[in-house]
């Protein structure tokens, strides 16, 4: 398994609430992984289509538990322009090679507090509207502040639990990067 559910978390328990927001801690493990990232003003929609044909065509969607799916934006969304990055990984055996517009890369792993968010109620709010990322983003980071761990520096990650699910539906798990 790629990941695995720590007990040993913040201030002691198996996980912990803080305003309603419960948090988990998990270590990634090193990962071989494809990759593609993709620039336009819709990258998630754009780089998922490009990486779910892929990825489609080799089998790997069938199983996302062996093959789970991370994604970051890259470069970030600014006020002052209405294209940003948005980047998808998907776990991959070793036998994988680049491939078009995908990319292969080798992950290090890392610790992880992870929180879930229903992504259709975070866009419908007034944080969304006035900061332009998900409150569940500052929650979590602003948990790991008051935590006894720091932010690590490793890549901040999102996980859609059913890749396919539609807009409407999706719900993520967001890993913020985090070290002892």
């Amino acid at each position: 398994m790629n990941y695995e559910q720590r007990e040993d978390t913040a201030k002691g328990g198996k996980e912990q609430r803080m305003k309603e927001l419960k948090v988990g801690i998990v270590e990634l493990e090193p990962m071989r992984l494809a990759r593609i990232r993709v620039v336009s003003e819709t990258p998630e929609r754009d780089a998922w289509v490009k990486m779910r044909a892929w990825a489609d065509a080799k089998g790997l969607l069938e199983d996302i538990e062996k093959h789970p799916v991370f994604g970051f934006n890259n470069p970030d969304p600014s006020p002052d322009r209405r294209e940003y990055g948005y980047e998808f990984w998907i776990h991959v055996g070793p036998e994988m090679e680049p491939e078009g517009e995908i990319g292969i890369k080798e992950f290090e792993g890392g610790l992880y507090a992870v929180t879930t968010c229903k992504v259709k109620d975070e866009l419908e709010t007034e944080f969304f509207k006035k900061e332009g990322y998900l409150e569940s983003w500052k929650k979590i980071a602003d948990w790991v502040e008051s935590s006894e761990y720091e932010f690590g520096r490793h890549q901040w990650l999102e996980k859609a639990h059913d890749p396919e699910a539609s807009d409407e539906e999706l719900v993520l798990d967001l890993y913020c990067p985090i070290e002892e």
